[in-house]
């Protein structure tokens, strides 16, 4: 696989695209250099193209299960579809995790009830939000990818670095 070496070992290098890769699909745009922008973009892409075909890959089953008392408890969960999961697991080996911020009125027994459950809020953010946005997207014009814009702001101070905003469209 032929990518940028962005003058970094290829730990850090990879370090650094991880980072950026989660920041933009977390926040919906970085501020980066135009190198940086092009790789993240890469990245960026495949992982909204998984997103975008598996999103809606799950089963309805039902859960029977004993409890405390003996009775028998029968449970609707939604199960990903081998697929799904496969992709899921793929993202979670790529992106770091994020937590939830917290809102600035809310206390921490809120918080910890808002955020229950959602062991991986930017796959999760992945597979409902961009998933289906993009999919209708696709279909309305035709067309695959093309999921994030590079607009340019002009060279940093300092280095002249060429600096860019990428963020998803």
């Amino acid at each position: 696989m032929a990518q940028r070496k962005l003058g970094r070992p290829a730990d850090q290098r990879k370090a650094l695209l991880r980072n950026q890769v989660t920041s933009l699909l977390w926040h919906g745009r970085i501020e980066t250099t135009l190198p940086r922008a092009k790789e993240v973009r890469r990245i960026a892409d495949k992982m909204v193209t998984l997103a975008v075909r598996e999103y809606d890959n799950s089963v309805q089953a039902t859960k029977e299960y004993h409890n405390e008392k003996g009775q028998i408890v029968s449970l609707e969960v939604t199960n990903d579809m081998p697929s799904k999961l496969h992709a899921r697991r793929l993202m979670m080996a790529f992106l770091y995790d994020f937590q939830e911020t917290k809102k600035k009125d809310e206390s921490k027994s809120d918080y910890k009830e808002r955020t229950k459950g959602k062991n991986h809020p930017v796959v999760e953010k992945l597979f409902r939000e961009y998933g289906p946005k993009y999919r209708t997207r696709n279909q309305e014009k035709g067309a695959n990818g093309g999921y994030t814009r590079i607009s340019r702001l002009g060279p940093r101070r300092g280095d002249a670095a060429e600096m860019v905003i990428i963020e998803m469209i």
